[in-house]
């Protein structure tokens, strides 16, 4: 385990080794830390990213934000309270600012990146002193687990199960034909990232000790909610997205 203090940057979302984030940055201290970012070499623009537990992503009064008309809140751990390592979850994801891009020559209107998950990593603690958040951050190792082999095959086969049910729950058509990772650990990550599930529930897989016990609780998601989706056309609600309404 080694322990690097980086740029932190909360999100309402859960990021996974391997995945793409796309960011638009406007708010002042994120402004600043993809100033700092692009400032170093192409291989060296690394973050956190970690799932806000309680708080907001951007102050109350931030550009963008309502009422404009309240003082803005000001400072890196705005609208995180006082102790903002309370505010967040314990264990996040780094990642790699491959792409950032101000959107004009004035550095005000902000950025966009592009951001790939690499290595998740426990926090350790959380510094707001400077113009942004940074962390001490524990990177974690990947462990396989027992089973992770044949306990991927049966993810494989829920989650066909539970696209096709979930597209069609939705009135799409499911583009088949896309191969999924054999490799059990990107499998894992990949399934996570794209099941349509709340931050809390993806929290929980991005904990998950090792990719055996990832993969075991994303069988038994994948299964409940693939019987969900199977009861949907049966529930009063669903009939009434089908029928015309009644004027009475």
């Amino acid at each position: 385990m080694t322990s690097v203090r980086l740029p932190l940057f909360p999100l309402n979302s859960v990021l996974f080794p391997g995945l793409v984030l796309p960011l638009n940055v406007f708010e002042s201290r994120y402004r600043a830390m993809m100033r700092d970012l692009d400032a170093l070499p192409d291989d060296d623009r690394r973050f956190g990213v970690i799932a806000i537990r309680d708080g907001r992503e951007v102050a109350p009064t931030a550009q963008g934000m309502p009422d404009a008309t309240v003082p803005a809140a000001q400072g890196p751990a705005a609208g995180f309270g006082d102790e903002p390592m309370a505010a967040f979850h314990a264990v996040g994801c780094l990642a790699d600012a491959a792409t950032i891009r101000a959107k004009s020559s004035d550095e005000d209107t902000g950025y966009e990146v592009l951001a790939t998950g690499t290595t998740r990593f426990r926090l350790l603690s959380v510094d707001a002193s400077g113009p942004y958040l940074t962390a001490e951050m524990e990177e974690l190792d990947e462990d396989p687990g027992d089973g992770a082999g044949t306990l991927a095959a049966g993810v494989v086969r829920a989650f066909r199960t539970y696209q096709k049910r979930l597209a069609w729950a939705n009135e799409r058509t499911l583009s088949s034909g896309q191969d999924l990772p054999a490799d059990p650990s990107v499998l894992s990550y990949l399934v996570a990232a794209a099941a349509v599930l709340d931050v809390p529930a993806k929290q929980r897989l991005l904990e998950a000790p090792d990719t055996a016990a990832r993969l075991g609780e994303e069988l038994k998601v994948l299964r409940q909610e693939s019987a969900v989706l199977g009861k949907l056309p049966s529930l009063p609600a669903v009939d009434l997205t089908r029928k015309p309404t009644s004027p009475n």
